[in-house]
């Protein structure tokens, strides 16, 4: 995949990896601009993960890392905003960013390779257990997913970094690993809680 030029970027507390699904409302004029916007491009949109010690006017408070992402369904919503949902789909790094106007930020971004499927070693099958659990305890994430690939390891450790309370720059640094590495660090965190 080549370079994607003025692809929006849309900032964000919640993260989303490849594979993951994740529903949104949009209220803001110029996310509204960049949904409706991305029904006419190849590519919709990248989500970013923020970097609070970033300079916003500068635009170093998006870490470099983001998941371009596809929007799978979307409605009105009663209170007037729109719901989206929308899926990662490829791992970029964001090379450049201008602002709009409007100040709906552009990425020139560069694709990356995404993890690849990898069988589940059975010394994560405890995090596999728990994932399972948790989106027992919150059907709204649970039901994102239909087919669960609770058997690949990039898959079970994508969902982990969307869920677990950790600050973007160590999500960051995980996703630069492979999935094992990130798994057993995950596992390491979990066990010591």
């Amino acid at each position: 995949m080549p370079i994607i030029e003025d692809l929006p970027l849309f900032p964000l507390t919640s993260h989303l990896f490849p594979g993951g699904r994740l529903p949104l409302r949009i209220f803001e004029p110029r996310y509204v601009r960049m949904v409706r916007e991305s029904f006419d491009r190849e590519h919709a949109f990248a989500m970013c993960m923020l970097d609070p010690k970033g300079n916003k006017d500068a635009n170093t408070h998006i870490w470099p890392l983001a998941t371009l992402v596809k929007v799978i369904d979307f409605d009105a919503l009663e209170d007037g905003m729109l719901g989206i949902t929308v899926e990662g789909i490829q791992k970029v790094e964001i090379m450049t960013i201008r602002t709009e106007p409007d100040e709906l930020r552009l990425g020139r971004v560069r694709p990356m390779d995404n993890w690849q499927a990898t069988p589940l070693d059975d010394a994560f099958s405890p995090l596999r257990q728990k994932l399972s659990e948790i989106y027992q305890d919150y059907p709204e994430l649970g039901q994102l997913y239909q087919h669960p690939q609770w058997q690949d390891a990039a898959w079970l450790a994508q969902r982990w970094l969307e869920v677990v309370p950790l600050e973007a720059g160590q999500k960051q640094r995980l996703w630069t690993a492979d999935p094992d590495q990130t798994l057993l660090l995950l596992n390491d965190l979990i066990q010591s809680q």
